[in-house]
This record gives structure tokens, sequence and C-alpha cells, in this order.
């Protein structure tokens, strides 16, 4: 039992951490999770970019644009969710509805906003449910 122990945490040292951008991703959708919403997708991307996760909330269909920062040095996490990126998450979302057959779906945009200060086990997570609408010429309707 004891050699388990040391290879375990040998595994540990040696295994390259995952990058922040990820591990905020993880710790956001377990965040999701514990108030109930349902993950449908992690990291759905085309040509057009990424849909960091997707998510159900009720019978509302939840697109989740995750910023994970270590500090608030160049401003607040969800402050890069600016409008050329909201409407770039727009059209991804359009693209999403459309290629499953859900465009009769309620739909809406969450940011979650992870600060990972440097050494702490644990992240600041903030919500924003319905942070904002739809945007640009291919905007969604609920």
């Amino acid at each position: 039992m004891k050699s388990w122990l040391r290879i375990g945490e040998w595994v540990r040292r040696v295994r390259k951490p995952r990058p922040l951008g990820l591990r905020g991703e993880f710790e956001a959708a377990r965040f999701l999770r514990r108030r109930g919403y349902k993950i449908i997708a992690r990291g759905d991307s085309d040509s057009l970019g990424e849909l960091d996760l997707i998510a159900v909330d009720g019978r509302t269909v939840v697109f989740v644009e995750v910023k994970t920062r270590s500090s608030h040095a160049a401003g607040h996490p969800s402050e890069s969710v600016h409008s050329d990126k909201q409407q770039r998450l727009t059209r991804l979302a359009l693209r999403y509805l459309k290629r499953n057959g859900l465009l009769e779906q309620a739909a809406r945009f969450d940011v979650v906003a992870v600060t990972w200060p440097d050494g702490k086990r644990r992240p600041i997570i903030e919500h924003y449910p319905n942070a904002f609408p739809a945007v640009g010429g291919a905007q969604m309707f609920n």
C-alpha cells in the first residue's frame, strides 16, 4: 500500500500541470454543475472559433464563455468579453444551434470569470448569467 502512495506522489510531481485556462474551464464546469446546470459540450469548435462550455439550465441552452486570470492586474477577466468577442460567440452559438436542430430552443450567454491567484488551491469564481444579448447580424431570439 505504501508503494502505491509513493507512486501516486511521484506521478503528481512529474505530471505537467494543466494550463491555467483549462483549469479554469474545469472549475467553471464544476461550479455550474453544482448549481444544477447540465454540461453538454466543452470546447466545441469550428473554423470561426470555440465555445468554451455549452450547458442546459432548465429548458435553456446556455453558451458559457470562461475567462481565467491569475490576477486582476490587466483588468477583471469578464472585461475581455468585448463586443467583437460577443459577436463571434453569437455566430458560433447560432451555428451550434443550427447544426444540432435546436433553433427553437431558448438560448443565452453567460460569462464565468475565474481568478486563480498563484499558489492558491481554489479559484474565485464569479458567474454572470445572461451576461450579454446576441450581438450582430446573426441574432438569436428567446
